[in-house]
């Protein structure tokens, strides 16, 4: 919804065009997730009136109700759903992250299956992360501040201090800011392949 998605892209967007490339983000990344192997994908989606969107975005993919207030809370409790649901990994990754490498993640999953490792971050260079996947709840490692450049920092401190063996995966940008949205954009100018939905789209309004 306009005003509601990349809000700190609105010195160069409108609202809708923010929201529409938000939109191009979901669709390139469900199309990069279903590359995933030997993976369930699901997207977690708020609010609850948002169903049949997200249902007609991603026929095939699972989708979870984020319950709580804030996103700490909202990711404690979709993680907490999905292993009830008997999934033995369970990686929850952001939208933002429109070109990252899907090996990366196949990676991070890989990385779980090992006995010494309890958790994997994929850490982005603003400080936060773009996944994390668990073998366990382990709803404690959210307890930290989030949307701070010290996000994966703290996370990893919080792992450490619990006893949990930590796998870092490489480092890649989410678009958040002007300045991504110039990366993105130089990134996409050479291989649009990367995330053909928000090529297009990027093209269409610059």
């Amino acid at each position: 919804m306009p005003n509601q998605v990349k809000t700190r892209l609105l010195s160069t967007l409108t609202p809708f065009q923010a929201a529409e490339l938000y939109e191009c983000f979901l669709r390139d990344k469900c199309e990069a997730m279903r590359q995933l192997s030997d993976s369930d994908c699901a997207i977690a989606f708020t609010p609850s009136d948002a169903y049949p969107y997200f249902r007609a975005l991603a026929p095939d993919f699972a989708l979870y109700l984020q319950e709580g207030t804030t996103l700490s809370e909202r990711l404690k409790y979709v993680v907490s759903q999905a292993f009830q649901d008997g999934y033995e990994y369970v990686m929850p990754i952001d939208g933002d992250s429109v070109t990252l490498p899907i090996q990366y993640l196949q990676m991070g999953f890989e990385r779980l299956s090992a006995p010494k490792i309890d958790i994997v971050v994929g850490p982005s260079d603003d400080g936060g992360y773009y996944a994390i996947g668990l073998k366990a709840p382990h709803p404690y490692v959210f307890d930290v501040e989030m949307s701070t450049p010290h996000v994966c920092h703290d996370t990893l401190l919080m792992a450490q201090q619990h006893g949990l063996k930590a796998f870092l995966l490489p480092e890649w940008y989410d678009v958040d800011t002007p300045d991504d949205l110039e990366r993105l954009l130089l990134e996409l100018k050479a291989n649009p392949a990367l995330a053909p939905h928000t090529s297009a789209y990027l093209k269409e309004i610059f």
